[in-house]
């Protein structure tokens, strides 16, 4: 039982100690800064929250639109890679002419540097 005695005996000791390092809140305008600095770090945590939630949300509305966009510009490039194909076919010598006023024009483009 001494044992038990010393120990209650020396924890009080110790919480006695850190009482007493432990400043002491008479200082109202301290409280009072210190009171207002949390109110305006909760706010400011909040109005980042909603902003981050915001810009989530529209990056993920982009992503859904961009990834349309892509599929409807797939589907467009294979459908007039398709009429291309079948009106060279269709046309040969059009069709070679064209490329014929293509390349002469790139080629004077080019010369002009």
């Amino acid at each position: 039982m001494a044992t038990s005695t010393s120990s209650t005996n020396s924890a009080s000791a110790a919480n006695k100690k850190v009482e007493d390092l432990a400043p002491h809140t008479d200082a109202p305008l301290t409280d009072k800064a210190t009171s207002a600095a949390h109110l305006a770090v909760d706010a400011l945590s909040s109005r980042a929250a909603t902003a981050e939630q915001g810009i989530r949300h529209g990056a993920a509305s982009s992503a859904e639109t961009l990834s349309e966009k892509q599929k409807i510009a797939r589907e467009k490039l294979t459908e007039y890679s398709g009429k291309t194909r079948q009106l060279a076919s269709e046309n040969p010598l059009a069709t070679a002419g064209i490329a014929f006023a293509a390349g002469m024009l790139v080629t004077a483009l080019l010369r002009r540097k």
